[in-house]
């Protein structure tokens, strides 16, 4: 029997923990870019920026677990060290970033990044008939083209 005890295709649902793997290294990356924000940000904008950034990065902690579990869930091992992060990730790294506009520039190249990941997922997970990962991605995806239109708000774009 090819099924997992989900009743998923094994081959698919390997081939989807691969690719949430990915998912999860990015958001590792992104979470450290966000915690970096938050503790470098200067300027005008400092108190709203430093309140939003941990706002974010406190989002992307329940995230990654829930990203980790899922994997989990279709049998795969999540990622769990910093040199498979930084070898599968894609996502752009901030380094010692204080200036307001450069910082949201990179929360907003970092969300375009996930955003690709995440939709090469939600086709895979939709082809697998896996719902539950179909369901996260869907959410995800909402909720950051969202806060991606916001940030380019302030922006002012």
């Amino acid at each position: 029997m090819n099924k997992t005890i989900l009743g998923l295709d094994k081959k698919e649902t390997e081939y989807l923990a691969l690719n949430l793997n990915g998912l999860l290294a990015n958001f590792q990356i992104y979470y450290q870019n966000l915690r970096g924000l938050h503790w470098n940000i200067k300027g005008k904008n400092f108190f709203e920026l430093h309140v939003k950034f941990e706002e974010f990065y406190t989002d992307s902690q329940i995230k990654i677990d829930e990203i980790a579990e899922r994997i989990l869930t279709l049998q795969g091992t999540p990622l769990h060290t910093f040199s498979d992060y930084i070898k599968e990730a894609s996502v752009p790294v901030g380094n010692n970033i204080s200036n307001d506009v450069e910082g949201v520039e990179l929360v907003v190249n970092s969300l375009s990044e996930l955003l690709k990941i995440e939709r090469v997922i939600l086709g895979l997970s939709d082809e697998a008939s896996d719902e539950g990962t179909n369901s996260m991605m869907s959410d995800f995806i909402a909720e950051q083209e969202k806060t991606i239109w916001m940030l380019n708000a302030w922006l002012g774009k």
